[in-house]
């Protein structure tokens, strides 16, 4: 593929630094704009910026959105639908993809349309008003925020009571410490299963095979305990346009289509022996998770995002085993505590113990001649991932890695991928799931 000129751009927080760095070691030009001060240093030194991403819009052969915030409001499909009428190629949503992930009604209003199951769930202004429903129905519920305030993930609450009784204990306290910017939220019946999500690449048209399937681990300590941090790591798989993608995302594809959606779009599911139940989309990239399947990309990553925006047909070659990435985060992530990441984090060293670079990505780092350090404010300087023709071997590469990665006061997660190990993937094969 000849050299193409890819302008990347975060509107809110700074997400995209790797993929812009794979392209641009792939041998093209990349601007990679970042519109948070707070993250402006974030991948310094390993791609090109620039501090006027509308200026260079003529100049990309391709435009590639990371999220869907602008600051704290939704509008990155907006401005991206925008620019394709302009006849720009552009990776993003659209207003009503955006919605899928701020609305959560809507979400589940559009999966009921096109014919996907849902579980009961219910839309709440009102603290006080849940809590009555809580107890005029008793049952175990998952409390999820609505709008800006969901970015803050350990708000999200997973019910364990069977009469709902800690759900309402958690929403009383939310009233009190939340509810100057907790203005919705969604109470979803809880039900019990295998977590899985289904995660396709869009290019306007159709899905572009083979379809991703991963699994997330949200909670900061082993064990999936703790507080909630967006994401510790993932561990995924490439298969075809199996049962647990037909039930789901295959149902949309004609609505994408009408949309003109074109980049990632994942559908996090419950799992089990009666059903398939949608539990949240993410109508754009997911993070740590493009980075994971880019290294499990055996095609070169930049002629896939550009055959995706001009809504051609990529040929998508993965690697047919496991992968597993790790998030390696520093004091005080998940929480912000300026003194606390002042003292222990801020522009640390990153130092490595062999020469390999090999399965190590980037997040929230920038390179200062030659020395890795830690940038920005949020304490997730890197990802580090493996691949393998099974499950364990990619955890033992993955581990294998940070092993040789030396940061004071790293922290991670060490037991990604073991739910699969641990019977996930029997339970999905022997309920039907899985297949050709």
């Amino acid at each position: 593929m000849e050299t193409k000129n890819f302008l990347f751009c975060s509107l809110d927080a700074a997400l995209i630094g790797d993929i812009a760095w794979q392209v641009h070691k792939e041998g093209h030009d990349v601007k990679y704009y970042i519109e948070a001060e707070s993250d402006q240093e974030i991948a310094d030194g390993f791609v090109p910026k620039t501090d006027d991403w509308r200026a260079e819009v003529e100049w990309a052969d391709v435009i590639v959105f990371d999220d869907i915030w602008v600051g704290s409001d939704v509008g990155t499909g907006e401005i991206a639908q925008e620019l394709r009428e302009e006849g720009h190629a552009v990776v993003g949503g659209t207003p009503t993809t955006d919605e899928l992930e701020e609305d959560r009604g809507f979400a589940m209003e559009v999966l009921e349309e096109h014919g996907v199951n849902t579980l009961p769930h219910q839309e709440f202004s009102d603290f006080d008003t849940a809590i009555q429903h809580v107890r005029e129905n008793p049952a175990p519920y998952v409390i999820k925020p609505l709008g800006e305030v969901q970015n803050v993930k350990r708000l999200l609450y997973v019910g364990r009571e069977d009469d709902g009784g800690d759900v309402v204990d958690v929403l009383q306290a939310y009233k009190k410490a939340w509810g100057h910017r907790m203005k919705g939220f969604q109470l979803q019946r809880r039900v019990e299963g295998v977590e899985v999500a289904i995660c396709g690449f869009f290019n306007g048209e159709e899905f572009v095979e083979p379809i991703n399937f991963n699994f997330e681990h949200k909670k900061l300590f082993p064990g999936n305990i703790g507080p909630a941090t967006g994401e510790m790591g993932t561990s995924m798989f490439w298969a075809g346009r199996n049962r647990l993608f037909r039930e789901t995302l295959g149902k949309l594809e004609e609505f994408l289509a009408d949309e003109g959606y074109v980049g990632s779009i994942d559908l996090n599911c419950i799992v089990n022996e009666n059903g398939i139940y949608p539990l949240e989309f993410t109508p754009r990239f997911g993070y740590p998770t493009i980075t994971l399947q880019e290294e499990s990309f055996e095609s070169p990553t930049g002629q896939f995002f550009y055959d995706l925006a001009h809504g051609n047909d990529p040929e998508l070659e993965v690697h047919e085993g496991y992968q597993v990435g790790v998030r390696v985060v520093l004091p005080p992530f998940p929480f912000d505590d300026e003194k606390t990441y002042d003292e222990n984090s801020r522009n640390a060293a990153v130092v490595f113990e062999t020469d390999s670079r090999e399965g190590i990505h980037i997040e929230d780092a920038k390179n200062v001649e030659g020395q890795w350090r830690v940038a920005g404010e949020s304490g997730m300087p890197l990802v580090v991932t493996g691949k393998g023709e099974t499950m364990e071997a990619a955890r033992e590469q993955a581990y294998g890695r940070i092993d040789d990665i030396v940061i004071p006061n790293l922290y991670y997660r060490d037991d990604i991928g073991e739910r699969w190990m641990e019977g996930d993937g029997d339970r999905l094969l022997a309920w039907g799931y899985l297949g050709p």
